[in-house]
């Protein structure tokens, strides 16, 4: 059975999809970028939309009553490889603070993202 997954603390969809699934064993989110769900904004430096993507794709897992701590793959879309140190401190440092061991990831570079963000994260837990 699909749980299709929604929070207000991340950004609505801005096409034909949803914020996330919940597979009942697995969740997979749908890529979060920088948005700020409350205001809208997006900030102008690569870390900030780093954490920024980072709590949103937090939102969506939590909101299937799973945590950081039960993300076992990252997938992390860079507009500048050379954003790569800038994004991996900032990545860092979330796992840290939330105790949680870092998952599997892939980083691409790639030409361009929705809003000319520089950054989207998606994410895939797991429910123990």
């Amino acid at each position: 059975m699909t749980k299709i997954l929604h929070t207000e603390q991340a950004p609505a969809a801005i096409g034909p999809y949803v914020q996330g699934v919940d597979l009942g064993n697995m969740v997979m989110t749908s890529g979060q970028i920088p948005v700020n769900p409350q205001t809208g904004e997006v900030a102008e430096d690569i870390a900030a939309q780093t954490r920024q993507s980072l709590d949103n794709v937090k939102a969506v897992v939590e909101a299937s009553g799973l945590s950081v701590a039960d993300i076992v793959k990252m997938t992390v879309f860079v507009k500048d490889l050379n954003d790569f140190g800038a994004v991996n401190e900032v990545y860092g440092a979330f796992f840290d603070e939330h105790k949680a061991p870092y998952p599997a990831r892939s980083c691409v570079e790639v030409a361009r993202l929705p809003k000319d963000v520089k950054i989207e994260i998606e994410a895939i837990a797991v429910r123990k």
